[in-house]
C-alpha cells in the first residue's frame, strides 16, 4: 500500500487538526465495523465463528507493528486499563513524572493506596519533558520501574526510549503509548510494557487497545485483575485455576470482537504502508505547521527537532491572546485543543493543503486582531 492509498482512507472534513484528542475513524475501520455488525445482526448459521477469530487477528496485527510476540500481547479496551494492570502488578518504587497525562500518575497512586506494593517516586522534569539524563540522576536502588509517555500530550515531546533503556538497566520500562502510536517510529524493543488505545492516531475508535509485555515484564508483574478468560482453561467450572503465563493473565473477560477487528484492520493498513513512511509524512506536515506559526509570530512551545517530536505542535500565545487564537481557529473551522493556556495542533499524514490554508486564514485573523 502506498502512502497516497493510505491517506485516501481519511474521510474527515478539512480543518481537522485534533488527532491528539481523537482520530476520526478510518474508512477501513468503519467498513470493518459495519461488516461485522451486520454479521452479528443477522446471526446466520455458521457465521458467528468469525468473532472468535478476531482476538488472534488483533494480536498478530499488534505484533506486526511492535515486534512483540503475539503471546505477549493482550487486548485491552483502552490505554488506562492497561496502565492500571501494570501499576497494580508492580512491587517496588516506580519513577514517573507527576506532569504526565493523569492516567499514569493516578494509576500509580491508586495502586499504592490499594495494595501498598508499588510506590510512585515523582521525577523532576525539564519543563515537562522526561529525558534519559534526568532519569539517570534520580534513579535509586529501590527503583524497579520507570513509566513515561511516548509523546507528552502537553508538550508534544517524543521520549527517547532507547536512551531511557540504556540508563535504567534491567528495570521495567512502562510506556503509555497513546499519543503517537501509529505515527511515531518508536524503538518498541526498548519497552517492557506498552499500553495504548486505538482511538487517536490509529483511527480505530473508542473501546480499542492492547497491553504488550516483554518476557521480563511477564515474569515480574503480578496479574492482580485476572478474570476467567485469563486462565489456560476454556471454562473453569467448579475450581479456580491460576492465571495463565504471560500476557493472557491480564484478561478480565472476553474482548469485544468488533472492536478488536476494527483495531486490527487499522493496524494492518499501517503495517502495509510502513510506520517509517507514515512518520516521515507526518514530520513534513508538522514542519509546515511550525513554519506557519513562525510566519505569523505565534510562539511554538514544542520541539522543532524531528527527533523530539511526533505529530503535535504546541502554540503558546501571550496569556491575554489565548482566547483570541482559539476563537480565530473556531471561526475558520479548524479543530484544535486549547488547554492550560496553550493551543495544541495535531496533524496526520493526510493533513492536506485545504486544511493548512484554513489554518493560515485563522492565523491571519488572529495576527490582525492581536495587532490592535
Amino acid at each position: 500500500m502506498t502512502i497516497d492509498e493510505f491517506n485516501a482512507g481519511f474521510p474527515e472534513e478539512p480543518g481537522y487538526l485534533d488527532y491528539g484528542r481523537v482520530g476520526p475513524l478510518s474508512t477501513t475501520a468503519a467498513e470493518e465495523t459495519l461488516a461485522l455488525t451486520q454479521v452479528l445482526q443477522r446471526a446466520r448459521y455458521g457465521s458467528m465463528d468469525v468473532f472468535g477469530e478476531q482476538d488472534a487477528r488483533l494480536r498478530r496485527a499488534v505484533a506486526g507493528v511492535t515486534g512483540f510476540a503475539d503471546d505477549r500481547i493482550v487486548f485491552q479496551p483502552n490505554t488506562t486499563t492497561g496502565l492500571m494492570h501494570a501499576m497494580f502488578g508492580l512491587t517496588g518504587d516506580v519513577l514517573l513524572s507527576a506532569e504526565e497525562f493523569p492516567s499514569l500518575p493516578i494509576a500509580a497512586v491508586r495502586a499504592e493506596e490499594a495494595l501498598h506494593a508499588a510506590k510512585p517516586i515523582w521525577l523532576e522534569t525539564d519543563h515537562g519533558r522526561v529525558t534519559a539524563g534526568q532519569i539517570r540522576e534520580q534513579l535509586t536502588a529501590s527503583t524497579v520501574a520507570v513509566a513515561v509517555s511516548l509523546v507528552d500530550s502537553r508538550t508534544g515531546y517524543l521520549a527517547d526510549l532507547e536512551g531511557i533503556r540504556q540508563v535504567i538497566g534491567d528495570r521495567l520500562l512502562i510506556v503509555d503509548a497513546i499519543q503517537g502510536f501509529g505515527v511515531a517510529d518508536a524503538a518498541w524493543e526498548a519497552a517492557d510494557v506498552i499500553a495504548t488505545g486505538g482511538q487517536k492516531w490509529v483511527r480505530a475508535g473508542w473501546g480499542t487497545g492492547f497491553l504488550a509485555l516483554s518476557d521480563r515484564a511477564a515474569e515480574r508483574l503480578t496479574p492482580v485483575f485476572s478474570g476467567f478468560t485469563g486462565t489456560e482453561e476454556d471454562e473453569p467450572w467448579g475450581f479456580v485455576p491460576p492465571p495463565a503465563p504471560g500476557a493472557r493473565a491480564f484478561r478480565v473477560t472476553n474482548p469485544d470482537p468488533i472492536a478488536a477487528a476494527r483495531f486490527a484492520a487499522a493496524l494492518e493498513e499501517i503495517a502495509a504502508v510502513g510506520i517509517d513512511v507514515i512518520s516521515a509524512a507526518v514530520a513534513e506536515r508538522v514542519s509546515r505547521v511550525i513554519d506557519l506559526a513562525d510566519e505569523f509570530g505565534v510562539a511554538v512551545a514544542s520541539s522543532r527537532d524531528e527527533r523530539e517530536r511526533a505529530g503535535i505542535v504546541i502554540l503558546e500565545p501571550p496569556a491575554e491572546q489565548v482566547t483570541l487564537l482559539t476563537a480565530s481557529l473556531h471561526n475558520h473551522g479548524v479543530s484544535a485543543t486549547t488547554r492550560q493556556g496553550r493551543v495544541r495542533l495535531s496533524v496526520h499524514s493526510a493533513t492536506n493543503e485545504e486544511t493548512l490554508d484554513m489554518l493560515r486564514g485563522a492565523l491571519v485573523s488572529y495576527s490582525t486582531a492581536a495587532a490592535y
